[in-house]
């Protein structure tokens, strides 16, 4: 008789956190550019910009971390 596999709620827990903190830098990042691109004036407004391309960034591996996660915890069997 083959058991079925469950969902480890930890495991996707974890994997959820991390797409809510994508979702977050998916809306930071680009609001923080459009605020940089208004003004380039200043050195901090090239900063600025620096760091939001580096919170779009952050955005596109937590999601794809996030979206790993959760697949592990639905489909991979680990036997203990």
């Amino acid at each position: 008789m083959t058991e079925t596999k469950k969902t480890n709620k930890e495991i996707l827990l974890k994997g959820l956190k991390l797409m809510g903190a994508s979702l977050a830098c998916m809306f930071i990042g680009p609001t923080l550019i459009y605020i940089s691109q208004t003004k380039l004036s200043k050195p901090i407004d090239t900063i600025m910009l620096i760091i939001a391309i580096l919170i779009c960034g952050l955005a596109v591996f937590t999601a794809f971390k996030g979206i790993n996660i959760i697949l592990d915890s639905i489909f991979k069997n680990k036997d203990f």
